[in-house]
């Protein structure tokens, strides 16, 4: 095994499977993560087959499944709520999975912390790595709070703004997509099973998704003004107040959701970006995964499945018998087509979404069926 120590530099989604992953092979698993609390954010999280495939790799996609809604269905609806049509999501994890769950991403990490910990993970909180050197048989770091460590793996799991990113010399910047995200969890309407899309409002597009027995994850696309920035209001009013705004003219159950909007809702409002790092990720001993080397837009919900898809692939080639250099290039020849594929056809559907290019239905559903049927088909 050609990795005994490794460092994971993050504890979101991917640096919390990854490190999971790797202690669970039998290596000694160190876990920096910069916030002092160690926790997800509050909003809702759409978790597609193939990321509950590689949950179960890692032994928490029951406890998982507990906490979230499984559905195998999207439901498009036009702006006054009216149906347009109901599509099956295609099973990306394969038959034995939900196609899809709703869930709390706090509820999703916290899950990973858990068992982070159990697995023996040594979790640094507070601190993120501020030095990087390495030679042939050792990746050597310094931590922001002046301590240092020499480990056979740095991962950087550290988000699209990663750090790590920019000490290995990758100069790879995340874009502005055109779009920003409006987001509030809620109260659930009886009538909601399933994810729900809106089309033809005044905003790009609206939906949501079932995520607890009493709780929805609903959203807006909206425009972006990069000029005065995804939260820039003059006249100083709280995002609750702009998100029920910006909401207006979607109908039907979106409408029963907008209604519940208040001063005491959790609503959040961001800049959507996207990132793609050339081939490869990796320097030396030292690489970049998830967020930190690939990030699309979430028009087709497979931000999280490429995250932990990246985390469990790593871990098994890291630990299997080829040299540590053959290792990651094998990481790279598996993970590249699979991102590519995600990252390109989600800002085609931001293109389409933004009436950027010409376009018609059958065009959209053929993208992302195609794109899904492509992960399900091939391996992870």
């Amino acid at each position: 095994m050609s990795v005994s120590t490794a460092l994971v530099v993050g504890g979101g989604i991917t640096g919390s499977v990854l490190a999971l992953a790797l202690a669970q092979r039998g290596v000694e698993v160190d876990l920096a993560e910069i916030s002092p609390r160690w926790h997800g954010v509050g909003h809702g999280i759409t978790v597609q087959g193939n990321a509950l495939a590689a949950l179960a790799k890692v032994g928490v996609l029951d406890e998982v499944l507990r906490r979230g809604v499984p559905f195998n269905q999207v439901r498009m609806l036009r702006a006054d709520g009216s149906l347009l049509a109901e599509v099956p999501t295609p099973r990306t994890g394969g038959p034995g999975l939900p196609a899809t769950l709703g869930a709390l991403r706090s509820d999703l990490q916290a899950v990973l912390c858990d068992r982070v910990y159990q697995a023996g993970v040594r979790v640094r909180l507070g601190l993120t790595v501020t030095a990087l050197a390495q030679d042939s048989h050792r990746a050597y770091v310094q931590f922001s709070d002046g301590s240092s460590g020499r480990y056979d793996l740095v991962a950087g799991a550290d988000g699209i703004r990663s750090a790590t990113r920019a000490l290995l010399g990758i100069g790879t910047a995340p874009q502005p997509s055109g779009m920003t995200i409006w987001r509030v969890v809620a109260e659930r309407p009886a009538e909601l099973d399933c994810a729900e899309l809106y089309y033809g409002g005044p905003r790009y597009k609206a939906g949501y998704s079932p995520i607890s027995a009493d709780r929805c994850y609903a959203y807006v696309l909206d425009e972006d003004d990069p000029l005065a920035g995804p939260l820039a209001d003059p006249g100083g009013r709280p995002a609750w107040q702009l998100m029920y705004e910006r909401s207006a003219g979607y109908g039907g159950t979106w409408g029963k959701i907008r209604a519940t909007i208040g001063p005491d809702s959790d609503v959040s409002h961001t800049r959507i970006e996207w990132l793609l790092v050339d081939d490869p990720w990796y320097r030396g001993r030292a690489i970049v995964v998830g967020d930190a080397a690939h990030a699309c837009p979430p028009l087709i919900a497979q931000g999280a499945a490429m995250c932990a898809e990246d985390a469990v692939v790593l871990a098994e080639l890291v630990t299997g018998p080829e040299p540590l250099g053959r290792a990651l290039a094998a990481f790279m020849a598996r993970r590249r087509p699979r991102v590519r594929a995600v990252v390109q056809t989600s800002l085609q559907l931001v293109r389409w979404e933004m009436d950027l290019e010409p376009h018609t239905d059958q065009d959209v559903a053929a993208a992302m069926d195609g794109t899904l049927a492509f992960l399900a088909g091939s391996e992870a």
